[in-house]
């Protein structure tokens, strides 16, 4: 979600989507030639990272001159199998998850400065990291386990290396993926199976936000976004029939370093 309102997501053959705020102008921006998984703007709004599950990197794509330029394809002597998905610290660092391999418990959290900089911040191993957020006061990274299945969460010290490693949720017989805050601390999780997002209040307690049996509004939902005029509208990719639904939980949403 762009400060302007403007939502963008990414396509399966490498395109990058800018969508109007009412939904209705849709405009291809630009394209890897690859599979775009998650997409996250620098806190300026001057670039926009891009993970790319094909050709196995992080983009570069920059806002004003639409250049798209490669910025990372690992870090430490290891290269990307699956660059997931990114989060941007107000610092300008972006942590990135590598979900290993499927069935395999190899995941790993890279961080990179915004040149490209880059470190193994934690080598897990998870069970297929996936989805990235950081809480307000970014004191944790919250990292998807989709083969948990569940979410994590990593302490992140004051010299900002990784600290302790927890286990924040467990969700029996499902495929977590997507992640995003509300302001009021709670934590939403998109699951690509079954077509369902939970609702994870700061006690850990679990509830059903929405739960779409039939897969057609919500069809194997990824990556979240809040946004709208209010910033209390949430914004769902789908994979299962390529489409970005909307709903209102009825609160404000957790702003990212972009919208501040």
């Amino acid at each position: 979600m762009h400060p302007d309102g403007s939502i963008w997501a990414g396509g399966e053959a490498g395109q990058i989507y800018k969508i109007s705020a009412d939904g209705k102008n849709i405009k291809v921006i630009n394209t890897t030639n690859g599979f775009i998984l998650g997409i996250a703007f620098s806190p300026d709004t001057s670039w926009l990272a891009v993970c790319d599950l094909k050709n196995k990197c992080i983009w570069k794509l920059d806002i004003a001159t639409n250049q798209l330029s490669m910025f990372a394809t690992g870090a430490e002597g290891e290269t990307f199998n699956i660059p997931n998905y990114i989060s941007f610290m107000r610092s300008g660092k972006l942590f990135v998850s590598e979900s290993g391999a499927f069935r395999k418990v190899t995941g790993k959290l890279f961080c990179f400065d915004e040149e490209g900089n880059g470190t193994i911040w934690h080598h897990g191993p998870f069970n297929f990291a996936n989805g990235l957020a950081l809480d307000a006061d970014e004191k944790f990274l919250y990292v998807v386990c989709t083969w948990l299945p569940g979410v994590e969460r990593i302490a992140i010290n004051e010299d900002g290396s990784a600290g302790e490693r927890e286990v924040f949720c467990v969700l029996p017989e499902t495929c977590p993926d997507g992640i995003a805050f509300d302001a009021e601390e709670n934590l939403y999780v998109g699951c690509y199976a079954p077509s369902r997002i939970y609702k994870v209040n700061t006690n850990k307690e679990v509830e059903i936000l929405v739960d779409d049996w039939e897969a057609h509004t919500i069809s194997n939902p990824t990556n979240l976004a809040f946004g709208g005029k209010k910033f209390n509208e949430l914004f769902i990719a789908n994979l299962g029939r390529w489409h970005i639904s909307k709903i209102n939980p009825d609160v404000k949403g957790l702003k990212l370093v972009c919208h501040k």
